[in-house]
């Protein structure tokens, strides 16, 4: 008996939906509840997709809003020193400021450095690891 699974579906949108709303949220003409419904949609189609296609395994976590090596870091909470200027940004602004450099809150800064995956296509943040000072050591 087979199994069917996938590793998921793209993440942009049929209609590059997701390209479109983080666009205009880094421009702050859509505030973030919008860009969050957007995904929040996206999501939900792309399982439903899935589900009605038969496929007995469903993926999860594969979604990101711009790329999952950095959704990893800051799942652990690394947030470049250069990113942190105590100015209380959300998180989501943060990210984006890492990724780009800016958004709709907070001071631009020098984006974080991007690289190709092996020899595909596809480019990720690099994290920018730093040695903690003694006292926030665990």
């Amino acid at each position: 008996m087979a199994t069917l699974h996938n590793l998921g579906c793209p993440r942009i949108g049929a209609g590059r939906e997701l390209k479109f709303a983080l666009e205009a949220y880094r421009r702050g003409e859509v505030d973030a509840a919008f860009l969050e419904s957007t995904a929040s949609e996206l999501r939900r189609h792309n399982l439903m997709l899935q589900y009605n296609a038969g496929l007995d395994w469903l993926p999860v976590g594969e979604f990101s809003l711009y790329d999952h090596v950095l959704d990893t870091s800051f799942l652990l909470g690394h947030v470049p020193s250069r990113f942190r200027d105590g100015s209380g940004l959300s998180e989501r602004d943060q990210y984006f400021r890492v990724a780009r450099g800016r958004a709709p809150e907070g001071a631009p800064a020098a984006a974080a450095e991007m690289t190709k995956w092996f020899d595909t296509n596809y480019h990720y943040i690099v994290p920018e690891l730093e040695k903690a000072p003694r006292s926030q050591q665990l």
